[in-house]
């Protein structure tokens, strides 16, 4: 006979936890935006450009001898971006012994 007033009680009690609702949202996008990428590459010191362009340079020109090249950026592979990507892809694949995982994103908190 009273089951109607239990039920506008509990609607009562889910409008009031709405409030919390919406705190735990703008809490989880505060959260997301308190992550950055982590770059997959990085820039090279100056120290090794004058290697790696004659390197880039001879392999591109092969046989053509008489041919010019301009080297414009010289990046590398992230050291702490590889790490992260193996670490999580071996853990991955220990479900699935025959995958082929591929990371595309690395964000770390700021």
């Amino acid at each position: 006979m009273f089951q109607f007033l239990k039920r506008r009680e509990s609607t009562k009690n889910q409008l009031d936890n709405k409030g919390d609702y919406q705190q735990a949202i703008n809490q989880a996008a505060e959260d997301a935006n308190s992550f950055e990428a982590l770059p997959a590459f990085i820039p090279t010191s100056p120290e090794e450009y004058q290697l790696v362009s004659v390197i880039a340079t001879a392999i591109a020109a092969g046989e053509n001898s008489d041919s010019q090249f301009v080297v414009k950026t010289i990046l590398k592979r992230n050291p702490e971006a590889r790490t992260v990507a193996l670490i999580a892809a071996s853990l991955a694949a220990e479900a699935a012994e025959d995958s082929q995982l591929i990371v595309k994103t690395i964000q770390k908190k700021k």
